[in-house]
């Protein structure tokens, strides 16, 4: 019997101030069996981090051709593709290719940073990509403010995130690894 995915509910106040964007979202993530807490976690701070009418998850571990979120225009064309992990140079390239903006959060301690190492020259002409690496213990406290219904707050100034849930407060700072157009 196959497994089926676990369903999270998160309401999310976002008061982005370096982009101007306020807003309250209600998402529905789905677990996949396949994905740690963690990564879910990541996926909904990518969320938050880009926040907008647009963005929505997708497919991402069922779907080969579609990244963890992506924003699309009215007229279909992919505006911001933002990815998690390590993938591999060609998946890149193609996000490249199809978005106007791609946005990669890596995480993986150790493993990341072996494979940052093995691909960062080769993604240096790919003008519209961005690589933030998030370290382990940020993954790790992320993590602990898991529920299966989330009530966050999310407050985004001078390029770091602070999450909390009424009880704790976390930083979210990721290392960038390389940015858009340098």
């Amino acid at each position: 019997m196959a497994l089926k995915a676990t369903i999270h509910k998160a309401d999310v106040s976002i008061s982005d101030m370096d982009r101007g964007y306020y807003a309250n979202h209600s998402l529905t993530l789905a677990q996949h069996p396949s994905e740690n807490i963690e990564r879910m976690m990541l996926r909904l701070t990518a969320f938050i981090l880009h926040a907008s009418e647009r963005l929505s998850f997708t497919k991402d571990i069922c779907g080969d051709d579609e990244p963890a979120l992506w924003q699309k225009s009215y007229s279909d064309e992919i505006e911001v593709w933002i990815d998690l992990g390590e993938p591999d140079e060609r998946r890149l390239r193609q996000a490249c290719g199809r978005a106007d903006q791609v946005w990669l959060y890596s995480y993986g301690g150790r493993a990341a940073d072996i494979w940052w190492k093995g691909i960062e020259s080769k993604l240096t002409r790919l003008d519209n990509l961005n690589v933030v690496g998030i370290s382990p213990e940020t993954l790790a406290q992320l993590a602990a403010m898991n529920e299966r219904g989330m009530q966050l707050q999310a407050t985004i100034q001078d390029g770091q995130l602070w999450l909390s849930n009424g009880t704790d407060t976390v930083l979210v700072e990721g290392e960038k690894l390389k940015v858009a157009g340098e």
